[in-house]
């Protein structure tokens, strides 16, 4: 039986840890500052997941109203666990609790992991008869 846990215990969190693997091995954040990194944390519901050592060894974080819409973002496991299921474990506990709140709306952006996604029924921003758009600044990474 695997003893990791998931906690959004913000005391748990391991910011260095958090910032190192954002900026230096995601395809999204990379060169992000730790103040960023910070600011984000700070501001959002995120979930860690911790050896039983303590060691943070994946991450997630939503942003949310808690009733009407919520953003999964930054969803990260360490290689090594990668393939062992904790993606899903860690995406299942997040859906588990928005859905407790009982948001109307949840949303991300993924290259790579879209199967994953599925899984919980996600699907492309398609004919729900809305426009979705978005503004972005290049240079904050």
């Amino acid at each position: 039986m695997d003893d990791r846990t998931i906690s959004t215990d913000p005391d748990r969190l391991d910011l260095d840890w958090i910032h190192k693997v954002l900026s230096t091995d995601t395809y999204w954040a990379v060169g992000r500052s730790k103040e960023r990194v910070a600011r984000s944390v700070e501001h959002s519901i995120v979930y860690g997941v911790y050896e039983p050592s303590g060691r943070q060894v994946a991450v997630a974080r939503v942003v949310t109203d808690r009733t009407v819409f919520a953003v999964v973002s930054d969803v990260y496991v360490d290689p090594d666990l990668r393939g062992q299921g904790w993606g899903k474990r860690l995406v299942e506990r997040v859906m588990a609790d928005l859905d407790a709140m009982d948001v109307k709306r949840v949303v991300l952006a993924t290259a790579d992991a879209q199967d994953l996604y599925a899984r919980f029924g996600f699907t492309e921003l398609t004919g729900d008869g809305y426009t979705w758009m978005q503004r972005v600044w290049p240079d904050r990474v």
